[in-house]
Parts: structure tokens; sequence; C-alpha cells
């Protein structure tokens, strides 16, 4: 499946900020993804990073001054303005949030947001205590009353050696969140997607725990390519390991119970439920406060009783996708789970050690409709087929409205 910037056209801005090294590998990481990228720099940004590194890295030429007539690209923010799917200014000074509230243009950048229709993304890099100045806020607020997308800045240690919020976000998340503006018009566009993922956890005692092998990555890539294609999704995540995705509401659980009342809760009036989790089945009847001790009276023994079943229970969401996760007889065993859960789609794995199926970037899945038909895909990136999941649930929701 196509990346969500396959052939799109991302405009660049960069302005005058050390951060700028960051605005540099966004650009590779969206030309890696198919994006066509045309940079723009303004004179400040060309103190701190040589125009020479974003033409060498995006194989275009780079505008740095709009009025040189010995430039191929004079007057060229018209036309980039016009064929533009994003605008993205990372990063952003307060200079350049105040000219934006203040519709000024004159400069590259500001020039080309003026004549633009297309989404604008800013990401605002600082030093301390200036994005906090009332007249930093009342202008970001003017921008969000427009429509411009404003993410971050992040806390942490800054350039000037001081400590405050001014970092620029990293580009992994801020990629995220331009995923998430291209995906607005997509065909989940005002759709809500529970995803669950991760391996819940049962404790035993306060050391040791009952879990399973899910990674997680199954469920965050459902997540980010509902992300993608313009849900607004929501996460319910036991995974410990894996960063929360940008632009999604990430709910964190660690025991079944826990993800039971989550989903319950989150799938209601949902246009589809998820549910990629790998629940725990089990759980200890009488959990020790204490840590057992090898070698005393109740060690040996283990009682367990079961947890709530999701799957079967979550009934709020109009289109509801379960997983089965097996080592033998595959199709068998996932028909009777999508029969007995009443569920619509089943995606169904061969999770044995042979598969390589656990912590992999990539998956091999036969997916069941309760309508009879059968699709068994070939191994791909689990995003690839997150893609193929959801195109089924789209599927479901044109017949049933």
């Amino acid at each position: 499946m196509k990346s969500p910037f396959e052939n799109k056209n991302i405009v660049l801005g960069v302005t005058g900020s050390i951060a700028c090294y960051k605005a540099a590998d966004l650009c590779s990481k969206l030309v890696q993804l198919g994006a066509n990228v045309d940079v723009i720099l303004t004179e400040a940004a060309q103190k701190f990073i040589n125009p020479l590194t974003f033409k060498s890295i995006a194989h275009r030429p780079v505008i740095t001054n709009l009025y040189d007539p010995e430039s191929e690209i004079a007057m060229a923010h018209v036309a980039l303005a016009q064929r533009a799917d994003l605008v993205v200014i990372a990063p952003t000074t307060a200079n350049m949030i105040g000219k934006l509230a203040s519709g000024l243009a004159d400069d590259p950048i500001s020039l080309t947001v003026i004549a633009t229709s297309a989404p604008l993304v800013l990401a605002p890099a600082m030093d301390a205590n200036m994005f906090e100045a009332a007249i930093v806020q009342e202008n970001v607020l003017k921008l969000k009353k427009r429509g411009a997308t404003i993410v971050g800045p992040i806390t942490g240690r800054l350039a000037s050696g001081l400590t405050g919020t001014g970092r620029m976000i990293e580009v992994k998340e801020l990629i995220g969140h331009l995923s998430a503006e291209l995906g607005k018009n997509s065909q989940l566009a005002g759709r809500k997607i529970v995803v669950t993922a991760g391996g819940t956890i049962e404790s035993i005692d306060p050391v040791r725990i009952l879990t399973n092998r899910s990674s997680g990555k199954m469920g965050y890539a459902i997540a980010e390519a509902a992300r993608d294609n313009g849900a607004n999704t929501v996460l319910i995540t036991a995974a410990t390991q894996l960063s929360d995705p940008s632009a999604i509401e990430v709910i964190h659980v660690e025991n079944t119970e826990d993800m039971y009342k989550a989903v319950i809760k989150a799938s209601k009036n949902a246009d589809a439920l998820i549910m990629a989790a790998a629940v725990s089945d089990y759980k200890a009847r009488l959990k020790s406060p204490h840590k057992i001790k090898k070698g005393s009276s109740n060690s040996p023994y283990l009682e367990l009783e079961t947890n709530p079943d999701i799957l079967a229970e979550a009934n709020g969401a109009k289109v509801k996708v379960g997983f089965a996760a097996e080592t033998e007889d595959l199709l068998k065993n996932a028909r009777i789970k999508l029969d007995s859960k009443g569920a619509d789609l089943l995606v169904a794995n061969d999770v044995s050690s042979s598969n390589g199926v656990f912590g992999s970037d990539t998956n091999k899945v036969t997916i069941i409709g309760s309508c009879g038909f059968i699709e068994d895909l070939p191994r791909m990136s689990k995003y690839s087929v997150a893609q193929n999941i959801l195109h089924r649930v789209v599927e479901i929701l044109k017949n049933r409205s």
C-alpha cells in the first residue's frame, strides 16, 4: 500500500533556528516516503544551514530569494502555493509566527502561506520563556483560529543551555501530524476507530506476571493507518516498549480488566473496533501482596480464573474486527472464533516460532469475513496489512450506510 506522502507536494519552510538540522532530517524522511519536497529558506535560516544541504536531499532547487532575476524559480511562491498539498514550517520562530498572525508577506515563506489554500502545520522552536510570552500566545491563538495546526514545542534543554518549553518536536512525531493532515479528507474522514494493541499483563505478586509475546506493533500500525486515512483514532494499548504515535488519542492500560473497561467506554457509538491486542484469557485468582518466596508452601500452585471476553462483550461499534493468533488449524480455529465472538472480520495469523511474527515489522495474515469471504494476504509490512484490514472495514461501513 502507498505511503500517505506518495507523490504529495510538500512545501517545507525553514526559519532561523538552531533546530534547522531537524529540518534537514525531516526533508530526507519525506523524500524517502515518496513526497516531492520544495524547500524555502529565510535569510536567517541560511545563517544556520546551507541551501545546498536541502538541494542535495530533495533533488530540487531551493528557494532563498524570490526576487533574484537569475534564479530559475524567481517568483515561484505562487506556483508552489497552488500545487502544494501541505505547507509545513519547521522550525518556526517567534518572528515567523508573528508575521503570519499579522498577515505580513515580506519573505518567501510568508508569501507562500498567504497564497496557498493547503493545510498549514507549524513546528515552533525558540528559546526559554519565548513561547509562553503573551504576544506569542496571542499570535498562536490567531493562527489556530484560522485553521493552522501547531505542534509543539516540547520542554527540555535548549541550545542556550537553559531548560524550558521551546524545543522543536522530534521528526518522527512531526511526520505523524503531517500524515494526519494529509488524511483529513480520506476514506475514513469523520469516522471513529478504536484499536487495541499489546499483550496485557496479569500480576501474580509484586514481581511476577502472566503475559504473552505480543509487541503491539500490529495494533500500532492499524492505529497509524486509520489516522492516515482520516479517522479519529483511539489506541488502547498495553504495550510498554513502543512510543505513542502522534495525532492519536492513546489510552494506556496494563491488565485485561482495565482494557475491558477502556474498550467498552471508547467503542460506544464508534464506527469500528479493531481488537489487535493479545488479551490474557486468565488471571491469578488471588494476587499475593508480597513476593512469593521460593520454597514457600504455596509456591508450586497457581489458581487461575477467567478474564472478561472483551471481543465478545464489546458491541458498541458498528463494525467489530478480531484477531486470532494460532499455531495450528489456522482457518478452522479462526472461523470458530469469528462466529463465537460475533465479529464482522477475523484476522488470522500463524504465530508459530518459524514464522517470526512477534516483534517483527512484517506479518502474514488471512482475513475472514462473516459473510463467507476469505482473503489470504502475502507477507507484507504490518502497515500494509493494516491498510488491507481498513479497506475491508470501509466496505462494510459503506454497505451498512
